[in-house]
């Protein structure tokens, strides 16, 4: 198992933050990314639909061979992690979820922001989240419906991108911590953190989920066996996904198209 990739699964292209970072921490790790493009965004769709989805996309990749999977997805993460662990009980399964905790530890006003999907905030795994860690701070959690869209189908600076970050922006300014709570949102980091002004500290989780896949593939014996090699797959059309993943990554990538 320890030469099988690690499947990572995302509604579409913001995954890539993440899969960065397990590939500068793992570079002894092949990685299988697969983008679920055709039902993009994901945000304001039925819970019962990402369930669905989410079991259909971790299925597909445990069946390719994957040793371990990362839904790079907050989500995705709120929506199907505990019925995609309940299918695949084989299968460690890393979830990404906003950074609340490491937020109100940074917090020395006591008030953190929370830019994210609708679903993500009204998601009972979001409310446990802040019942757990979010005790005494105050938190202003922000939706920001079609960001994500408009992020990879407009790019990070398009006019429409830059509109709707001055809209979801301001209500989190009196925040000294702000977490970025979808994988599209680092893409705009530069944009979030110019409207908030100096001393606010930004937070994504990429790392931390690099982080704590090496140490479950350590856990488990099965860490290292490949040679950085990856693969892409995605369910919408993979030349429209070339051409924003070359934009989004800095180079051309090879996606290939999966029936799901």
């Amino acid at each position: 198992m320890s030469s099988a990739p690690v499947g990572v699964y995302d509604s579409g292209l913001g995954g890539l933050t993440v899969l960065s970072a397990l590939k500068a921490r793992l570079p002894g790790e092949d990685f299988l990314y697969f983008a679920d493009t055709r039902y993009l965004p994901y945000g304001d769709r039925p819970e019962s639909f990402l369930r669905e989805r989410g079991q259909i996309a971790a299925e597909t990749l445990a069946a390719r061979g994957c040793k371990a999977l990362v839904i790079a997805c907050n989500t995705a993460t709120a929506t199907a992690a505990e019925s995609i662990r309940a299918a695949l009980d084989h299968l460690p399964v890393i979830a990404l979820e906003p950074g609340v905790k490491p937020a109100v530890a940074l917090s020395q006003r006591r008030v953190i922001g929370v830019l994210a999907t609708t679903r993500t905030l009204e998601s009972p795994r979001f409310g446990r989240l802040l019942g757990m860690h979010a005790q005494g701070t105050k938190v202003i959690a922000q939706p920001c419906p079609g960001l994500a869209e408009a992020i990879e189908t407009d790019g990070s600076e398009s006019a429409t991108v830059l509109n709707l970050l001055d809209r979801y922006v301001p209500p989190v300014a009196e925040a000294d911590v702000v977490v970025l709570g979808c994988t599209h949102y680092p893409l705009v980091r530069k944009a979030i953190a110019d409207r908030l002004g100096a001393g606010v500290h930004l937070i994504d989780t990429g790392e931390a989920v690099a982080r704590q896949v090496q140490r479950v593939l350590v856990a488990r014996g099965a860490l290292g066996g490949g040679n950085g090699r990856l693969g892409f797959a995605t369910s919408g059309d993979p030349t429209r996904v070339n051409e924003t993943a070359a934009r989004l990554w800095g180079e051309r990538l090879d996606f290939e198209y999966w029936s799901l």
